[in-house]
């Protein structure tokens, strides 16, 4: 270990230390011990804090107590203790930032503190490979061309970059605004704040990841920080400027296994105890700067090499393409446009071709800004099958949208397609949408698909003919899909995606109920595993029958006893009361039971208010992640809902007796027309919601005025 780096990270920890003294005791002198003290949309109170000294802080008075675990802190006792100084850094900045909050001026110029239910919606990117790491930039580029190139290479490696610091006033996230690059999480890029503070909220968003996932208890540091090193891929970038603070900081960093690299002259440190590679690395080539930390987190890439002319990559996914910003578009309200995908036999499928008829985008009439427009794909595979044509036609959404510059929205002949003016200048021409779904299907469905051939038409009246024919098989599809139930087929299939992430989470998906997350059904398992043979979708034959009210089987039971590490005996797929499928922190949706009211509410991730339940989304979230069974709790699919064995144990759509506005209107008709079937025609409007209901009085209240049929049912509990 460098001398010089240890003294001035000694140098450093102590002036945080110091410094955090004084901030606490005056924030005490003009509120007092009681006033609370709380970061926004968590249920880890100071998570950093909270995960490594199992102190959960709701006061100031909470942070006196810290305060004196902080200075005698001696978790990591080799390399000279100089990784205690670093940890010890990073709670102190937690608290400084806590009390930043408390006073209402932090964060300057970023988002702050990252909720916990972002972290969520993040965590199956992670797992599948969308986002290959997690960049937290310290500082400006030496440019701003600099800046742009160095996002935008990270953007195409699917790496997100958390920014902070500055140098004078200058920030990336100027620089980047000032070249018009769009900041934001579904660009890849989220400003944290201005100051160098505001690497904390990096910190505190990684350490949550073992307690969301992993299944770690708050105070368990030691596999806190483990799994923060193994499965967390986040790692430092400091640019332009470094003092003794930042040093300290970064020791913080070292100790959970996240390495710095920097393109400024400083002591180089190769492999220390808790990294997995080189601990402190420089690299003055901005050309080069991805690849360095690429290479010194260990982090595995996926590119997909698709000839277009602008940038392709997954970070492009949520990017909007705003009417100042528009060339043409496709679909929505400005014109007739559809997607079509089908299998043909081999002779019909004449791989690579790509042919528009009708005219292009460079050749729209005076004052027009849209066209209709026919995605026609065909596909040919030894091994396709025709329930696999919608899991494929379901990725024209993502595909397109991995191409900067494009917005894609809805399928099949409800689509909207937009390319802006920067993507047009650049090249970007109708024929680049088939490039681009001829690379992708290949590259990720080469198992099932040995040939691809596209055809796009913009002409009115071929639009309006080929529409006609892809509805008869678009109704066909549906036909056939709805008639298929869980007794239909003797094969279940696993989803272990998430198991990088929440080792001893099985997620079993079956034709009625979906994965968790909302992202893969039975069909898109199937088609996973015909892929992907050894691959995280693997089929179970669901064997003898324990109990068919539960949803019980023999083999089932057996094999998600092996892939939970012993951890899971048995598993219901039909109840919420009696040992209930684990989660593993995706879910879209939280079901949980009101035992007053003698049903259950439904609240999904994006609903921030409080729940009849008496906790919040994150608060209920808390109890239900990490690959454990909470009987009483559940994590779902949000179109699990609309199944008819959705916890039909415990009596079905029957027991919901409360849900968000939003969440209700989302599902709407399909909700009623569920509701119909099973004989409760008045249902929907006899499901509470927070317009109505935010207590479990006032729920109870509502039930009884309306007569929910859950009053009158067996007993819950």
């Amino acid at each position: 270990m460098s001398e010089i780096l240890t003294q001035l990270g000694e140098k450093g920890a102590d002036a945080v230390l110091n410094l955090t003294r004084k901030s606490l005791d005056a924030a005490i002198a003009k509120s007092c011990k009681d006033a609370q003290v709380s970061f926004p949309e968590t249920n880890y109170y100071l998570p950093l804090i909270n995960a490594l000294l199992n102190i959960e802080v709701k006061s100031l008075g909470d942070l006196v107590k810290v305060l004196k675990e902080i200075e005698g802190l001696n978790l990591i006792p080799y390399l000279g203790g100089i990784f205690n100084k670093g940890i010890a850094t990073l709670l102190c900045e937690e608290i400084l930032a806590a009390l930043a909050v408390l006073n209402n001026d932090h964060p300057k110029d970023g988002i702050g503190f990252i909720p916990d239910k972002i972290l969520r919606s993040l965590g199956l990117q992670l797992v599948d490979g969308r986002i290959s790491g997690i960049a937290v930039i310290l500082g400006p580029a030496k440019d701003a061309p600099s800046a742009v190139g160095l996002i935008r290479d990270f953007q195409s490696k699917g790496i997100v970059s958390l920014l902070a610091g500055n140098i004078k006033g200058n920030t990336l996230q100027k620089q980047l605004e000032g070249k018009g690059v769009e900041l934001g999480l579904e660009n890849y890029i989220v400003p944290l704040g201005s100051d160098y503070l505001s690497v904390i909220y990096a910190v505190n968003f990684a350490v949550r990841a073992p307690l969301i996932y992993g299944g770690f208890k708050p105070g368990q540091w030691q596999g806190i920080a483990e799994y923060i090193r193994n499965r967390v891929p986040a790692f430092i970038l400091l640019l332009g400027h470094v003092d003794e603070v930042i040093v300290a900081t970064g020791f913080g960093g070292l100790a959970f296994g996240l390495p710095v690299i920097t393109d400024l002259d400083v002591p180089q440190l190769g492999k220390i105890d808790t990294t997995l590679f080189e601990a402190l690395v420089t690299e003055k080539d901005y050309k080069k700067l991805p690849s360095k930390c690429i290479i010194t987190r260990g982090i595995k890439v996926k590119m997909a090499e698709v000839a277009v002319p602008v940038p392709y990559a997954a970070a492009f996914e949520g990017e909007r393409v705003r009417k100042e910003q528009l060339q043409v578009e496709f679909g929505g309200r400005a014109s007739l446009a559809f997607e079509f995908l089908t299998s043909k036999k081999e002779d019909e499928v004449e791989d690579g071709k790509v042919e528009l008829t009708g005219p292009d985008i460079d050749r729209l009439e005076p004052g027009s800004k849209s066209l209709p427009l026919a995605i026609i794909v065909d596909v040919y595979g030894r091994k396709m099958q025709n329930d696999f044509e919608p899991v494929l036609e379901r990725q024209i959404h993502r595909f397109v949208n991995y191409a900067m510059g494009l917005m894609h929205v809805g399928q099949r002949d409800m689509n909207w397609i937009r390319i802006s003016k920067d993507a047009f200048t650049k090249g970007f021409r109708l024929k680049h949408i088939g490039v681009i779904l001829h690379a992708m299907l290949h590259q990720e469905y080469s198992a099932i698909v040995d040939k691809v051939q596209v055809n796009l038409y913009t002409k009115k009246e071929d639009v309006e003919k080929l529409q006609g024919k892809a509805k008869k098989v678009f109704d066909e599809r549906d036909e056939r899909l709805s008639g298929m139930t869980d007794e239909s087929v003797d094969t279940y299939f696993s989803c272990l995606l998430c198991q990088s992430f929440a080792p001893n989470h099985v997620c079993v998906v079956t034709p009625e109920r979906l994965g968790l997350c909302g992202a893969y059904s039975w069909l898109d398992a199937k088609a996973a595993f015909e892929i992907m043979p050894t691959g995280p979708n693997q089929p179970i034959p669901k064997g003898r029958v324990l109990d068919k009210r539960l949803g019980q089987w023999d083999n089932i039971n057996e094999f998600v006893k092996n892939k939970s590490n012993k951890s899971i005996d048995k598993v219901s797929m039909y109840s919420l009361m009696d040992s209930p499928m684990s989660s593993c922190g995706c879910f879209e949706c939280i079901v949980a039971i009101i035992p007053e009211a003698n049903g259950v509410m439904v609240v999904h991730r994006d609903y921030s208010g409080m729940t009849p339940s008496g906790m919040s989304f994150t608060t209920l979230a808390g109890l239900v992640g990490g690959g454990v069974q909470t009987p009483g709790f559940l994590g779902i699919g949000k179109l699990y809902i609309l199944s008819k064995k959705f916890i039909s144990a415990e009596g079905g759509l029957r027991r919901l007796v409360w849900m968000p506005k939003e969440l209700k209107e989302l599902l709407g008709e399909r909700l009623k027309k569920l509701a119909c079937e099973i004989g409760e025609p008045n249902l929907l409007e006899q499901i509470a919601d927070e317009t109505v209901a935010t207590t479990s009085d006032e729920l109870l209240s509502f039930l009884n005025k309306v007569k929910h049929p859950a009053i009158s049912m067996k007993p819950l509990m």
